[in-house]
């Protein structure tokens, strides 16, 4: 890929990410929109997974984002919101996240990600920097409590990754950008 078509695709990435709804209006009520989202995904863990409960409990933090995926043949875009729990401080950090990706795919998919942090320095370094490239294959095909989507589970750099599809079709093989960054307008 060219620099140039590089950057139009980071650019579009960050794009939908701002663009990124999270149901209110006002400061206040866009942060428990995020809290509201963040216990939703996470009670939806817990019965599917019951031990991740104590592992988020014991961790030096989390983070739980709701995300919004498009792919179009060679390309990949989302956007999203999110926060970051500090365990140890009780410190909450609302984010935004974009991606980008390139590979094969075609769909649309609604899908949840909770990041458990093994260490301190994991934590940190997603809250400051928030830059996670990887690679995603995956298959969906959900509507509502109908369906089956295959995520997974993945364990890199002290982050336990958890995915959870909410709804969509699709099947995509891509190699992706991601840019996790603070939210200003709610920090």
């Amino acid at each position: 890929m060219k620099p140039f078509s590089l950057a139009i695709c980071i650019g579009l990435a960050v794009v939908i990410g701002g663009c990124a709804t999270t149901g209110g209006t006002t400061p206040s009520e866009r942060r428990q929109a995020i809290q509201s989202m963040k216990n939703q995904v996470l009670t939806e863990l817990y019965q599917a997974k019951p031990d991740v409960k104590s592992q988020i409990a014991s961790a030096p933090g989390y983070a739980v984002f709701s995300n919004a995926n498009v792919n179009l043949v060679l390309a990949s875009f989302g956007g999203g919101f999110g926060v970051a729990r500090n365990n140890k401080t009780g410190t909450d950090t609302y984010m935004k996240m974009g991606e980008v990706g390139v590979g094969l795919g075609l769909g649309i998919k609604d899908f949840r990600v909770v990041f458990v942090f093994h260490t301190d320095k994991s934590l940190n370094n997603f809250i400051e920097n928030g830059w996670a490239v990887g690679a995603q294959a995956d298959a969906a095909a959900k509507a509502s409590d109908k369906g089956a989507a295959v995520g997974g589970e993945i364990t890199a750099d002290n982050i336990t990754i958890y995915q959870l599809t909410e709804t969509g079709l699709a099947l995509q093989a891509t190699i992706k950008g991601t840019k996790y960054w603070k939210d200003e307008t709610l920090n």
